[in-house]
């Protein structure tokens, strides 16, 4: 069980613009109100209607009742964007069970802390997904997991030792919903770990309140209605992911369509069929899009809306959406797990300029522009910007990072520099934090950095983003050999990460070797310096 840090401060504050309903609550009403309406499009797969989605719901309850499954105990999902974890995601808010979205892609490093961390009961997987087969990691890290009671494989071909079928568990009477617990709104509905500074992955606590506010403010700024259908190709374990592709669906009128796995090509076929209007995507979703519906000779009529956001955004990125796309305003937006969508774009006439050049128009958050010393700053000048607002995280789980993460009135420190505009916009120049955000996700530089500094060839390392053509950065590292003979290869150093069981996408794409490191006068590595090393060397070399 984790510990809610809300405060009654925090309550009275932003309550007011609280919805008070959990997702379990907006799916039953559903169920009765409009049980044969599509409540999800799924990609090569039949669509999700309300009745449906509920009644294998509430099957599902029932299996994770009898499995002993207690409110705030936390389960894990570590799947796809498949058709289940809409539905254990309503199972568990029925229950008042804390949910754990993880991202696929991550090994047995970053499975194993977050799994200890959360002190995961049950979590879900798939069998395989590319390479990585998931039984086998799950059975090598359970004697590690004190906690974890079951395993529950999805849509497995077999059957493995020790662990249950999703399958199985929905093989029940549906639960009554008159026996389930009385939920609050603002208990925690949602752990969700997101990198830090210092190698060790955070844990952002949010609940049914905040959640729903986050898509309720985009959803009164971009004017979406019932007649709108949201494509989501992010997975459903990213923060974009979860609260747009699968909490909207059940507590607002607008539809959504999941996309399994990222193809542009496949992405204008399923926004042609199901009439997709919007989207929120990471720039390499946005710039793709484009491209194949260039190649297919659409301007996508339907699409009016496309937030991005999550790594740089060029300007031309979104003035070629505009001037490509028929009807579809594209934007920048700016955000995190913590603070979800800070600001909510431009998407009026006569603001293309604003809407490429700019992260977007302050909405539904009081921002902060701080100086060193904590002070606000006034428009136009670059210091870290500072937010809050009824959609923000209930805290970290760890006491001591919330307070290191929050200023004395209660706002985010985001770790980036910006400033705000005239037009009430933000305008992001730089980071504090040493981070790489690759294709929306943000990776630790310091978790890199300790894998490579037990390499036996490597004395000292130093990683930083560098610019990549379709994700936007890269990770780069800067290595000291230990000694002359031997230095490490590239190679080398991929075959090292891989095999310390570090995710495929924070493994360095490229080395520098280098006899020493840039520092200041007490020592600390100027990574300001690497990244300009490493950008003027790739655009030398025409391959930025």
């Amino acid at each position: 069980m984790i510990d809610n840090p809300l405060s009654a401060e925090r309550i009275a504050r932003d309550g007011p613009r609280w919805a008070d309903k959990t997702i379990a609550q907006g799916a039953w009403e559903k169920a009765a109100t409009q049980p044969d309406d599509v409540a999800i499009y799924m990609e090569g797969a039949p669509a999700l209607t309300y009745g449906a989605v509920a009644e294998e719901a509430r099957r599902l309850a029932t299996g994770l009742r009898d499995l002993g499954l207690v409110a705030g105990d936390v389960i894990s999902f570590q799947l796809p964007n498949w058709r289940e974890s809409v539905v254990l995601d309503i199972a568990a808010s029925a229950l008042g069970l804390i949910v754990n979205p993880v991202i696929p892609i991550y090994r047995d490093r970053e499975l194993r802390f977050i799994l200890r961390d959360a002190r995961t009961r049950l979590i879900f997987i798939p069998e395989q997904v590319r390479s990585l087969e998931f039984p086998a990691m799950l059975a090598a890290l359970r004697p590690d997991l004190p906690d974890l009671q079951h395993v529950v494989t999805v849509r497995a071909e077999r059957d493995h030792a020790g662990m249950l079928r999703y399958e199985d568990l929905v093989k029940r009477d549906p639960i009554d919903l008159a026996t389930l617990p009385t939920v609050d709104p603002n208990s925690i509905k949602a752990v969700l770990y997101t990198s830090g500074t210092t190698g060790t992955p955070k844990a952002v606590l949010h609940s049914h309140n905040t959640l729903t506010r986050v898509i309720q403010n985009s959803l009164d700024y971009w004017q979406m209605d019932a007649r709108d259908v949201m494509l989501m190709p992010s997975p459903v374990t990213h923060i974009t992911g979860y609260g747009s592709g699968m909490v909207l669906p059940f507590v607002t009128p607008v539809k959504s369509a999941l996309m399994p796995r990222w193809d542009a090509d496949a992405a204008v076929a399923f926004i042609q069929q199901v009439g997709a209007t919007a989207s929120v995507g990471a720039t390499p979703f946005l710039v793709e899009l484009v491209a194949a519906a260039k190649r297919h000779g659409t301007g996508l009529p339907t699409m009016r809306l496309f937030a991005c956001g999550g790594a740089a955004v060029p300007p031309q990125v979104v003035l070629d959406a505009w001037n490509t796309l028929d009807n579809c305003r594209a934007f920048r937006v700016y955000g995190s797990t913590e603070c979800p969508i800070i600001s909510a774009g431009f998407v009026g006439d006569g603001q293309q300029r604003l809407a490429a050049e700019t992260d977007g128009m302050i909405y539904a958050y009081e921002v902060k522009i701080l100086d060193e010393q904590g002070r606000e700053l006034p428009v136009g000048q670059d210091g870290e910007i500072a937010a809050r607002g009824p959609g923000m995280m209930l805290g970290y789980k760890d006491q001591e990072q919330n307070a290191a993460a929050h200023d004395a009135d209660g706002f985010f420190l985001t770790g980036d520099i910006g400033q705000r505009t005239a037009d009430n916009a933000i305008l992001i120049t730089d980071r504090i934090k040493d981070i790489i955000i690759r294709g929306g996700e943000n990776i630790s530089a310091k978790e890199v950095e300790d894998v490579l500094h037990d390499h036996a060839a490597i004395r000292e390392c130093a990683v930083v983003a560098m610019p990549h053509a379709r994700l936007g950065e890269g990770v780069c590292a800067f290595i000291i050999p230990a000694s002359d003979d031997g230095a490490p290869d590239l190679a080398a150093v991929v075959a090292f990460a891989d095999q310390a069981g570090l995710a495929r996408q924070k493994i360095p794409q490229h080395i520098e070797l280098v006899a020493d490191l840039p520092r200041t006068a007490s020592g600390k590595v100027r990574k300001d310096v690497l990244r300009q090393r490493i950008r003027e060397q790739l655009a030398q070399a025409g391959t930025e």
